[in-house]
């Protein structure tokens, strides 16, 4: 059963698609079922047609179902290629960190961060997404802390 909670933060599109997801995966959803089509799905949820149009190009994206024209979508065998990705990935991030000195605690909080579940401590030895780009702001004092770079109003320019 599908829910989508119109007060969530998450859009609709990514719930549906998260929800599907974790059916096909948790075998809920079996190889070669069908799924109802975009329209249906949009009519019975209460949703845009787009909408549930994007959740279904992710998943096909992701190799969880695949599209046969007019005979409608069906949950794809892909899933266990997804998942035989992911478990490759995180085989070769685990090989990256710890060639980096990286400790694993410290890999794991830039993996949560990734996925949207935690921010990413600042430390000055690993650059982050909220590390400010090169030249775009002064380098930190000794201390860690970034300067206030925000100019002061001292009045008019002079001419």
């Amino acid at each position: 059963m599908i829910v989508i909670d119109a007060a969530s933060p998450v859009p609709p599109y990514e719930q549906l698609r998260a929800q599907l997801a974790r059916q096909i995966r948790d075998r809920s959803l079996a190889v070669g079922t069908r799924l109802p089509t975009i329209r249906r799905f949009a009519a019975d949820l209460g949703l845009a047609v787009n909408t549930v149009g994007r959740a279904f190009r992710e998943l096909e994206e992701a190799g969880l179902i695949e599209t046969r024209g007019r005979a409608g979508s069906f949950v794809s065998a892909g899933g266990e290629q997804a998942l035989e990705r992911a478990r490759r990935a995180a085989r070769d991030y685990a090989t990256v960190v710890t060639g980096l000195g990286i400790d694993p605690a410290e890999a794991i909080r830039i993996v949560e961060a990734a996925l949207g579940r935690a921010p990413v401590p600042v430390d000055n030895r690993i650059p982050t997404a909220t590390t400010p780009s090169p030249g775009t702001a002064r380098r930190p004092d000794p201390g860690g802390a970034w300067p206030d770079t925000r100019r002061k109003f001292a009045g008019p320019r002079p001419a």
